[in-house]
C-alpha cells in the first residue's frame, strides 16, 4: 500500500485534538477539526478557513496560449482580461468531462489552471496530448499551496492581514502578487461553499505562517479551521458540482445544469462541441436536479432513484442539509421525472422511499453590506 501525501500544513493538525483525517485520493486530509456541523455553521455565519493544498495548479505559457485554452475549454477563454479569472470544463469528443477547473488570466501569454486533485495525472497528459504551438505546459502543484478563507466575515479577516484593497476585489478576480500575512499571493474572490470568500495560492513552504496568522486574526470574528466534511456539505447545498458524483466522463456539463459555462458559439470551437451541440438540439436525454425524501431517509450517493416501476437515475450526493435540516439530495434522472413537484422514490436499503423533485440551490446566501460584506 502506497503512502498517503501531505501537505506543506499536515505537521499543524497535531495542534488540534478533534481532527480527524481520512485518505482523500491518496491525501492524508482532516474531515473535521472540531466537527462537520459546527465548521458547516462557521463558514455559514462567521468564517472557516481550508487547507485545500491538494489541488492541482498547472502554468500554461506562449504565444499561443490563449488559443490553446480555448481549444480545451468550454467556456470562452477570449473573454478574460489580465486579472480576472473564468469557471470551465474540459470536455472528450463525445461530451463527456475530462475536469471542471478555473482559469486565471496572469497576462496576454500566461495562465494558471487550477485542477481537481484526484485528477491530476489525467489532466496533465490530456493538455500535454494536445499541445499546439509554442505553448509550454508546467505541473506546478508540489511547489503551491492553496487555502481558502471563506465565510461573510472572510473580507474583513483578510484585510487585517494585507494591505491590498482585497475588499474592492470582485468575484472572480485577483490579485497576482499581493502580499499576505508578510508572504507573496496570488489572491483570489474565488470559492467552493456558496459563500463569499477568498482563495490564497503560494508557496507551500509559506502556508504554515499564513494559516497561523490567519486564524489569529480571524479569532475574534469566530474563524475556524475547517475540514473536507464540512467542504462538502457547503458546495452540496449551494448546487457546486463535484467531479466524480455530478460530472465525470459520463456525465456531459449540459446535462449537469453547467450549460451557462458551455460557449457553443464562441470562435474557435473546443474538444466535444459537436457532441454537445447534437445533445443540445436533439433534447437532454437526463438533468441534474434537486429532491427531498418525503419518507424518513437520507439520499446517499449512488442510491438508485424510481419511478413508475423502474429505475430513472440515481442520487450523485445527499445528506441531511446542515442549514436547512432537510434530507436533500442531488440526482441525475431522466428529463421525463425532471419536472419541480415530480414525486420519485429512493431505494435505500432495499426500501423505496418517496421523494419529491425540488428547485436547486437548496440554499444561496443573502446580501449584507457594510464591512466584510459579501459582492
Amino acid at each position: 500500500m502506497s503512502e498517503l501525501r501531505r501537505t506543506s500544513l499536515f505537521p499543524l493538525y497535531a495542534g488540534y485534538p478533534a481532527v480527524r483525517c481520512i485518505d482523500f485520493g491518496g491525501w492524508e486530509l482532516p474531515v473535521q477539526f472540531h466537527g462537520i456541523l459546527q465548521e458547516h455553521d462557521a463558514v455559514r455565519k462567521q468564517a472557516g478557513l481550508f487547507d485545500v493544498s491538494h489541488m492541482g495548479e498547472f502554468w500554461v505559457t506562449g504565444q499561443y496560449a490563449e488559443t490553446f485554452l480555448q481549444r480545451m475549454t468550454t467556456n470562452d477563454v477570449s473573454r478574460l482580461s489580465a486579472g480576472q479569472a473564468q469557471y470551465t470544463l474540459m470536455c472528450y469528443p463525445n461530451g463527456g468531462v475530462v475536469d471542471d477547473l478555473l482559469v486565471y488570466k496572469l497576462s496576454q501569454d500566461q495562465y494558471l489552471l487550477v485542477v481537481n486533485a484526484s485528477n491530476i495525472d489525467k489532466d496533465f497528459a490530456w493538455l500535454s496530448e494536445n499541445l499546439i504551438g509554442d505553448v509550454v505546459l508546467e505541473n506546478r502543484s508540489e511547489q503551491t499551496a492553496l487555502l481558502a478563507l471563506q465565510g461573510p466575515m472572510a473580507a474583513r479577516i483578510l484585510a487585517r492581514v494585507t494591505a491590498e484593497q482585497i475588499g474592492k476585489l470582485a468575484p472572480f478576480h485577483f490579485l497576482h502578487q499581493a502580499e499576505v500575512c508578510g508572504r507573496k499571493a496570488l489572491v483570489s474572490r474565488t470559492g467552493y461553499t456558496g459563500e463569499d470568500g477568498f482563495e490564497l495560492y503560494l508557496d507551500s513552504g509559506d502556508a504554515p505562517h499564513v494559516w497561523r496568522e490567519l486564524l489569529r486574526a480571524g479569532e475574534a470574528d469566530g474563524l475556524i479551521p475547517t475540514g473536507l466534511g464540512a467542504r462538502d456539505t457547503l458546495r452540496f447545498e449551494a448546487k457546486l458540482p463535484l467531479y466524480g458524483q455530478e460530472l465525470s466522463k459520463d456525465i456531459t456539463p449540459l446535462e449537469a445544469g453547467l450549460g451557462m459555462f458551455v460557449k457553443l458559439g464562441k470562435d474557435g470551437g473546443f474538444i466535444g462541441r459537436e457532441a454537445l451541440e447534437r445533445q443540445k438540439e436533439e433534447g437532454l436525454p437526463r438533468k441534474l436536479v434537486g429532491i427531498e425524501l418525503l419518507d424518513r431517509g437520507i439520499p446517499r450517493s449512488h442510491y438508485p432513484v424510481f419511478a413508475d416501476g423502474r429505475q430513472i437515475g440515481e442520487v450523485t450526493t445527499g445528506t441531511q442539509s446542515p442549514t436547512l435540516k432537510r434530507n436533500l439530495g442531488l440526482a441525475l434522472l431522466e428529463t421525463a421525472y425532471a419536472e419541480l413537484g415530480t414525486e420519485v422514490e429512493v431505494e435505500i436499503r432495499g426500501k423505496q422511499l418517496r421523494a419529491v423533485v425540488i428547485k436547486a440551490p437548496f440554499y444561496k446566501k443573502t446580501q449584507t453590506t457594510g464591512e466584510g460584506a459579501k459582492p
